[in-house]
């Protein structure tokens, strides 16, 4: 089976260190108190940057992000924006990762130790637990010949008052289970439709199809704030092909010409089949023209 997070092995992540607040510790030795929140609660908040052109695409839009999910669920990060990047940088420099491609790297921040296991944030006793992982990770080519099978899942997208999908919090329960539902299914990935049985996102990336040379993805009220997804919206408008964000069915999927995922490490990763109903086009047209034009824009964009 594929995945739209599938990846070539690399001997040389057996010796990368992981920076952990302000240290550097060999992967294998890389470890965090059982009092920690993001252990206990998965209270934290993270992001995935990646290398384009030799250097970590979408700095600042990724740092807004986190700032904003710190400042929505009252965490104090305990560093600034100048100090994050700087720890970023930092750690593929140690790492001998700087200047190259297929370097992915994952940012986690919990809000710290706690005295006792509870969901309290008063009873926190330390300052945030800041974790980066750079590894050499490569995106498997296969999966743009074979796309991805998606599975509709029961499991559905939350709304904003419930769970704020918005937020890339480490709370990913209900993601998982949608996806091992979709795996039991015999797919790769889950399609997750939102309260009202519209499509929402898939249950790692967001979802996009193609009709008629349109594409249409669905809005952002119970959907990831990809920051990829943001990217493919604007790159849709300068290239000039037509782009919707609105509410659409599964009966709108099953009719699509091309379907596809995004994310940060995969970029664009199509879709072959929905509940047994097979896409027509893999890579077609739209989709490889937006897969290209996004690696060469990740090159340079800030």
């Amino acid at each position: 089976m594929a995945g739209s997070q599938d990846y070539i092995a690399d001997d040389r992540n057996k010796d990368v260190e992981i920076y952990l607040n302000g240290e550097f510790v060999h992967r294998d030795k890389a470890m965090v108190s059982v009092f920690d929140a993001g252990w206990i609660l998965g209270d934290g908040i993270w992001e995935g940057l990646r290398n384009h052109g030799g250097r970590l695409a979408f700095m600042k839009r990724h740092l807004d992000r986190l700032f904003m999910g710190a400042k929505a669920i009252d965490m104090d990060l305990g560093m600034t924006r100048e100090q994050i990047s700087e720890a970023l940088e930092a750690t593929l420099e140690h790492n001998g990762m700087t200047g190259e491609d297929g370097v992915h790297v994952r940012l986690m921040i919990t809000r710290g130790k706690k005295k006792t296991p509870n969901q309290d944030p008063r009873h926190t006793i330390s300052g945030p637990t800041v974790v980066i992982v750079p590894e050499f990770k490569t995106f498997d080519p296969s999966v743009l010949k074979t796309g991805l099978v998606l599975f509709t899942s029961a499991f559905r997208c939350s709304r904003a008052d419930m769970f704020d999908m918005r937020l890339n919090s480490h709370s990913r329960l209900n993601l998982i289970m949608a996806l091992t539902q979709a795996i039991k299914a015999g797919a790769d990935e889950a399609l997750m439709l939102d309260d009202r049985g519209f499509v929402a996102s898939c249950n790692a990336t967001n979802f996009f199809i193609v009709k008629d040379g349109k594409v249409v993805t669905s809005t952002a009220a119970n959907c990831f704030n990809g920051i990829t997804r943001a990217n493919m919206i604007e790159l849709c408008g300068e290239l000039g092909i037509p782009c919707e964000q609105r509410d659409f069915t599964l009966s709108h999927v099953y009719d699509a010409d091309e379907a596809f995922a995004t994310g940060t490490f995969g970029g664009l990763t199509p879709v072959a089949e929905v509940d047994g109903r097979k896409i027509p086009h893999i890579m077609g047209p739209i989709s490889t023209r937006l897969r290209e034009a996004y690696f060469e824009y990740a090159k340079t964009a800030e």
